[in-house]
């Protein structure tokens, strides 16, 4: 299998992790969303990371879809429950992380692709204000769960998993400090200490100011 994209990207970077605690071997190829558009658009029409090409040739496209594919190949090892409220939960913190990831790629694009004389700042506030929604709302999922467990359970599973790569791309792209929140800032520390983060860990560039 072939994984297309950036670890610097969360949504890449979320899938390459899960893959490697699931022992599912892959090819990755650090293709650029810029420089290396044509040759990811051979794949994927939207020329979107991440992208997951089978060993079919078939290509997987979009972070949850390829998350959804990779539990079924688990079975029991899967990442996220397969029903019941556990999932519903799963599910609630994987999707506020996600759209934070968005609102803040929302202002990286804003600040980097279009003059200064251009930014729409009420945009840009409005961008902001649900991110550090979406953020203030998983510290406090962090920090109801007891010291050095897991958001789930007494084991690492995908929540813990796209939070922590989520934060980590936040709180680089836009300069935040950990004490503003603590909890989540923890809850990341202690995945990024992990192996398996380490080795997919690239820092972003720094964003315009």
């Amino acid at each position: 299998m072939i994984l297309i994209g950036m670890f610097d990207s969360p949504f890449v970077r979320r899938v390459a992790i899960s893959m490697q605690l699931l022992g599912i071997d892959f090819e990755h190829r650090n293709w650029s969303v810029g420089r290396d558009q044509a040759a990811i658009r051979d794949y994927n029409p939207l020329g979107r990371v991440p992208t997951l090409v089978l060993e079919d040739s078939e290509a997987l496209v979009e972070s949850s879809a390829i998350l959804d594919w990779l539990d079924e190949q688990a079975g029991a090892q899967a990442l996220l429950p397969r029903s019941g409220p556990l999932r519903r939960e799963g599910l609630r913190l994987i999707s506020i992380a996600t759209g934070a990831a968005d609102k803040t790629v929302a202002q990286i694009y804003e600040r980097n692709f279009r003059p200064e004389e251009k930014w729409h700042q009420p945009w840009l506030d409005r961008c902001r204000e649900q991110m550090d929604n979406a953020l203030a709302l998983l510290d406090a999922s962090c920090a109801a769960v007891a010291p050095k467990q897991w958001l789930l359970g007494p084991s690492l599973q995908q929540p813990d998993i796209t939070l922590a790569c989520v934060y980590t791309f936040i709180a680089e792209t836009m300069a935040l400090e950990a004490r503003r929140y603590p909890a989540l800032a923890a809850h990341t520390a202690c995945c990024e200490a992990l192996p398996v983060f380490r080795a997919t860990h690239v820092p972003f560039f720094t964003p315009k100011p």
